[in-house]
């Protein structure tokens, strides 16, 4: 018989830790070894329990969320699902992603309700998920706050749009995604748009907590907005995003209802318009969404890459990729925003 993932559920709520310990519970392959009511308590469990995956609140006396998860991943990293309520608050959910938590779903609301249960199984399947990440490579992403008040020539260099960098990537990607954005001149002829897996509650306030770190411009990916060089458009993986041409000619994202993957339709779309312009990037995740608009850039005569499977939380998505064979450049995780840079340095050349 396999063994069962053993999960220790931390919230200051006993009726929360009821709720999410059920819902658990009814999985065969999942056990709760353990609750907590703190950060403080949690770690002291931790060390006795020996728990595959933690599910953590944020908000909770003596020691909080975010607190927690910095000594868990100092002292025994642990894969991390948060739910927490406090989805709104760009400082909490940004944080927390970028020290390395797996994943981070808003807690359903109200006590025990349709809502919680309507939530049932995706707590469930990220749970498994969680126990088979590669805890070696999840690694806090350091950031120094930009001054936002600084010229804009000197942050974005105002060059023409050339490029369109896609950066897709499903579970374990934000982590991933903010350390490439970070490391990458946004003064190059590109416009970027990324496709993670996030609760779209919780995109607004990520995106704009995203927007204080970064060198690049970080927006929401919404409707017909015209893409502009200096700026990356980030969406929800469920929300599949295309692009399209205005009547002026102008590139533009568009939301529409997509059965052939969120990552195959903005990668083929947006290499319909760019052509050999085009630089498919596949990061960290699960699935194999994204194979198929790796050959349509193929045939435009665009670039592809993906990151080093061995590097990646989740390999799965890049050796999806990487065995089908429509990939240019296999590069390690520290190494992509050069190679990005490369890429357009030589075709300008």
């Amino acid at each position: 018989m396999e063994e069962k993932i053993k999960v220790l559920v931390v919230d200051d709520a006993s009726f929360m830790v009821r709720a999410i310990s059920e819902i658990l519970s009814s999985d065969p392959g999942i056990e709760v070894v353990g609750s907590a009511r703190n950060g403080l308590e949690a770690l002291d469990k931790i060390k006795t329990l020996h728990p595959d995956v933690i599910t953590l609140d944020i908000d909770m006396p003596i020691m909080d969320g975010i607190k927690t998860i910095r000594h868990i991943m100092i002292e025994f990293p642990i894969p991390i699902v948060v739910l927490s309520s406090l989805f709104g608050d760009g400082a909490i959910t940004f944080e927390a992603l970028r020290l390395g938590v797996v994943d981070f779903l808003p807690k359903p609301s109200g006590a025990i309700s349709k809502d919680i249960h309507h939530a049932k199984q995706q707590i469930v399947d990220r749970v498994k998920i969680a126990a088979s990440v590669n805890m070696h490579n999840i690694r806090r992403v350091k950031l120094k706050k930009r001054d936002t008040r600084g010229e804009l020539t000197e942050r974005y260099g105002f060059q023409s749009l050339e490029y369109i960098l896609l950066v897709g990537t499903t579970l374990g990607g934000p982590n991933t995604a903010i350390r490439l954005l970070s490391n990458l001149s946004p003064q190059l002829p590109i416009t970027a748009v990324l496709v993670q897996e996030i609760a779209p509650k919780i995109l607004p306030a990520f995106v704009k907590k995203f927007d204080e770190h970064m060198p690049w411009k970080i927006e929401i990916a919404q409707d017909d907005v015209v893409l502009e060089q200096g700026t990356c458009y980030v969406s929800a993986y469920e929300q599949p995003m295309a692009l399209h041409l205005n009547q002026n000619r102008a590139a533009c994202l568009r939301k529409i209802d997509s059965e052939g993957g969120s990552l195959n339709t903005l990668f083929t779309s947006a290499a319909n318009i760019f052509e050999n312009h085009t630089i498919g990037v596949l990061l960290t995740g699960v699935g194999n969404d994204g194979i198929e608009g790796f050959n349509h850039i193929k045939e435009k005569s665009g670039t592809t890459l993906v990151q080093r499977s061995d590097t990646c939380v989740y390999p799965n998505l890049a050796q999806c990729a990487i065995e089908h064979g429509n990939v240019d450049f296999v590069v390690d995780e520290n190494d992509i925003p050069q190679q990005i840079k490369s890429i357009v340095d030589s075709a300008a050349q």
